[in-house]
């Protein structure tokens, strides 16, 4: 079986896609104590495939993964993307948080046949531009180190001189990257990350990413044109809508082949209201009333039929109205631990640990499970061929 390694690990979003496409998990590295708590609360509970993970709370900092040389067949992790986040503070290589270097020592040491990492867009933003390509030729070529007294600017343009000189190195990958909107492959959630792949240089690996799976379009003709969406919720069809979507559905002559992107009327179906039905809620995981939200300018919820906005965390717990549910009264309320789980494809059995604003944020640092796998998949598939 193919062996995988998970930095970063988080909750395990990205670690369970991994696992769920069939890799062997050979090593679970997170050093947050709220995060390997909610992975070893699962454990216990006996959920797979968290629970033959080898979980290991520590700074990957210092790890050394050399013992792990030549026998890992995919390294994948999420570094921590506070430095690059549109929301956070926005100083990339400066901040200490940066664990991008952690990630390239690791490819140098394990030596994968190939490696997924994820992070947030704003890192492709033209700020970064320097960086972003710093990062993507150290995991090109990640034999050639920095040096101890070495500035990164130096570094990168050792780099891209080896680049543009050519020649073969002992290590090397073929790296790709996309932005990915996750909304397009089935997760209700309208969440732009971008992906690094990379095969090692030796495997002649010819990979592209996976094309998209679901489509916007459908949803517009399903609710604006067909009907269809309203029929499957058991609810009259709701004409109120704006401009933009009523031209964009009447544009359309025919349904579009691919299914409809998922709502969070999709995702939450089957769940009692936790607000009005708290005794019914209690029933389900995770799934309690959270008091207090309000929306104003620029703080405003997930509309209840379209996919949800970006979940996130922030240095202070949930930042704003990202993490509400809008309703098509325009009342407005917290997601519940639950119902942001299902907006990130976890399974219902999946235990959370610590307090709303705690699980809110290991939730907003996660890969969508389903996303994870399809990618991981993908991957495993070209691996076999060579």
């Amino acid at each position: 079986m193919m062996k995988a390694i998970e930095l970063f690990a988080g909750a395990g979003g990205l670690g369970m896609g991994v696992s769920n496409a069939g890799f062997d998990t050979a090593a679970v590295i997170e050093r947050d104590r709220y995060c390997c708590d909610t992975i070893r609360e699962n454990q216990l509970r006996g959920m797979m495939p968290l629970r033959a993970w080898p979980l290991l709370e520590v700074d990957v900092r210092t790890f050394d993964f050399r013992a792990f040389e030549d026998r890992i067949d995919l390294v994948s992790g999420g570094p921590p993307c506070q430095p690059f986040s549109l929301g956070g503070k926005h100083r990339g290589h400066r901040d200490d948080r940066d664990m991008f270097p952690e990630a390239v020592r690791a490819v140098r040491e394990i030596r994968p046949r190939a490696f997924l990492f994820e992070n947030v867009k704003g890192l492709t933003r033209v700020g970064f531009s320097s960086y972003f390509e710093y990062i993507r030729l150290q995991l090109t070529y990640p034999e050639m180190a920095r040096f101890p007294d070495e500035d990164w600017p130096d570094h990168l343009a050792r780099l891209e001189r080896r680049h543009t000189h050519g020649g073969c190195l002992d290590l090397q990958y073929r790296l790709v990257t996309r932005v990915l909107n996750a909304a397009d492959y089935g997760v209700p959630q309208c969440r732009e990350r971008v992906f690094l792949v990379g095969f090692r240089s030796d495997l002649d690996v010819e990979w592209a990413f996976p094309e998209p799976t679901h489509c916007r379009a459908t949803l517009f003709w399903e609710q604006y044109r067909s009907g269809e969406y309203w029929l499957r919720h058991g609810i009259p069809k709701q004409e109120e809508a704006l401009e933009i979507k009523k031209a964009s559905a009447k544009k359309l002559t025919e349904k579009p082949a691919l299914p409809p992107w998922r709502t969070v009327r999709d995702a939450i179906a089957g769940l009692p209201d936790p607000e009005r039905d708290p005794v019914a809620a209690a029933q389900h995981c995770n799934h309690r009333f959270q008091a207090g939200a309000r929306s104003y300018p620029g703080h405003t919820g997930s509309p209840l039929d379209e996919p949800a906005k970006t979940l996130k965390a922030g240095a202070h717990g949930v930042p704003g109205g990202e993490n509400m549910l809008l309703g098509p009264n325009g009342s407005v309320r917290y997601l519940t631990v639950r119902e942001s789980a299902r907006l990130q494809l976890f399974p219902d059995e999946f235990v959370f640990h610590g307090s709303w604003t705690e699980t809110m944020r290991q939730l907003g640092n996660a890969v969508p499970v389903g996303l994870a796998e399809l990618l991981a998949r993908h991957i495993r598939r070209h691996l076999e061929r060579s």
